[in-house]
């Protein structure tokens, strides 16, 4: 009997996003029948699956506590529920400072919680504790602007965060490095997506429908060359989470470039990233046999 997986997503996406178009047929390369399964499809039995593979369940940001709750119900899942539920909520990022590593400063400010004056120093970011593909993310120099999002915010219930901008990213952009299985497969570089003040614009490729694919801000992607000091700075993230939580089949960290060059932890992606892996040849395959791995 060959392994079965099923590689979760959304109800707007059944059969997945572009990015894992390859992955079925690496599985199988692999002795391993893999189907695209929504998350929140109660019709599913998700006892039949030998694995759950978390790919692009991209609007769990709207019921999070209902996806956390769905993924420790999950017999077998990749990444841990446990995992999961730290890196759905930005305030991870708290714990990675806290260990030492190079993160971006950030301020969470909780509904209710008041906002200081220097949190909004200068050029800012605002965005929701609990998002994806910069939903609800603007940038701002005018403070009583940045306050009136974090109102927003506070109004939806959200806990916003507050970082700098960092204005290397106009230039340089991110770099996000992916980890399969435990191993560096490749990098690329994400051009910046908040170009000018206000919040970041939404793709909306269905013309108004509503969709999970259209929850996202544009972004351009190309492939890249990781240096030694962002591998370094990555691999210490990696190594944090996996002593804290055990190893993973995947992970994206993304770093942008401090204010002397040195690499900043802008997120670490282990829920739902996208690995862009046709940017590198045999990525697929890397995560198709990590997957078997995890088996």
């Amino acid at each position: 009997m060959p392994r079965r997986v099923a590689l979760a997503t959304c109800r707007a996406l059944p059969e997945g996003d572009a990015d894992d178009r390859a992955l079925p047929a690496a599985l199988a390369a692999q002795g391993i029948e893999a189907t695209w399964e929504i998350w929140d499809d109660d019709t599913v039995n998700w006892l039949a699956f030998d694995l759950v593979l978390i790919r692009s369940p991209w609007d769990y940001t709207d019921k999070r506590d209902a996806f956390i709750a769905w993924a420790h119900a999950v017999p077998r899942i990749a990444n841990p529920a446990d995992v999961l539920a730290w890196n759905t909520d930005k305030r991870y990022l708290a714990d990675l400072a806290q260990a030492g590593l190079p993160v971006v400063p950030t301020r969470f400010i909780a509904p209710g919680e008041p906002v200081e004056d220097r949190a909004l120093d200068g050029e800012v970011v605002v965005k929701p504790a609990v998002s994806a593909g910069a939903r609800g993310t603007g940038r701002f120099t005018d403070s009583g602007e940045a306050r009136g999002h974090i109102a927003a915010l506070h109004a939806e219930g959200a806990t916003a965060m507050v970082q700098p901008y960092v204005p290397s990213v106009d230039d340089e952009g991110e770099t996000g490095l992916v980890y399969l299985g435990g191993e560096f497969s490749h990098a690329f570089r994400k051009g910046p997506i908040l170009t000018g003040e206000g919040v970041a614009p939404l793709i909306d490729p269905l013309g108004g429908v509503p969709a999970a694919a259209a929850m996202f801000a544009e972004e351009n992607i190309t492939a890249r060359t990781a240096d030694a000091a962002q591998r370094a700075t990555a691999d210490w993230v990696l190594l944090y989470v996996r002593e804290r939580f055990g190893p993973l089949a995947y992970a994206r960290i993304d770093l942008v470039p401090g204010p002397d060059g040195s690499p900043l932890l802008m997120e670490a992606e282990l829920t739902e990233p996208s690995l862009y892996l046709w940017l590198a040849a045999g990525a697929g395959d890397r995560l198709a046999r990590a997957v078997a791995a995890s088996l």
